[in-house]
């Protein structure tokens, strides 16, 4: 397991995801607690980032039930059809939001989220099980570098569920 995270200085979302994909990959290496390679995911997303929130809402039930995260408390249940986390679950894509005050039924966890970014996990029957939020306190700061960086993270995040969840 790697213990410490190299963040290049550079302000190329580009080059960070690229060097934080390969650590997110040795960290969560040899590790089978599912939730405990989440909760490092959130911390090095945070980390690199610092982005204002980021954190997992798992599928239990018949709602996005919090999960691990980095930043202010938060929302704890959200119904499907409900805020950028219940889109991204129901139309099982990623969601870019440049202004969550013009998104229909955005949730405000917090105020000072300005926009934000959801990306669905998909199990093996093709269902989503978990979604990543992550929001900004800016506006418009996620862009297709961002979209492409964390679907490579997803995609870890499913192969490890495959395997310990």
């Amino acid at each position: 397991m790697a213990e410490n995270l190299f963040i290049p200085e550079t302000t190329s979302r580009q080059e960070l995801y690229e060097s934080l994909v390969p650590q997110i990959e040795a960290l969560v290496e040899g590790e089978d607690d599912f939730v405990a390679n989440l909760a490092n995911i959130a911390a090095a997303l945070k980390q690199t980032f610092d982005f204002f929130w980021v954190g997992f809402y798992l599928r239990k039930n018949n709602q996005l039930v919090l999960g691990p995260f980095q930043g202010p408390i938060a929302c704890t249940r959200i119904d499907f059809n409900k805020g950028v986390c219940g889109h991204a679950y129901t139309t099982q894509q990623t969601v870019l939001v440049p202004d969550v005050d013009a998104f229909p039924g955005h949730i405000a966890c917090s105020s000072a989220s300005r926009s934000e970014i959801v990306l669905p996990a998909f199990d093996v029957n093709q269902e989503v099980f978990l979604v990543l939020d992550v929001d900004s306190d800016q506006l418009d700061d996620f862009h297709e570098e961002d979209r492409q960086g964390l679907e490579q993270i997803m995609r870890i995040i499913e192969k490890l569920a495959r395997t310990n969840y």
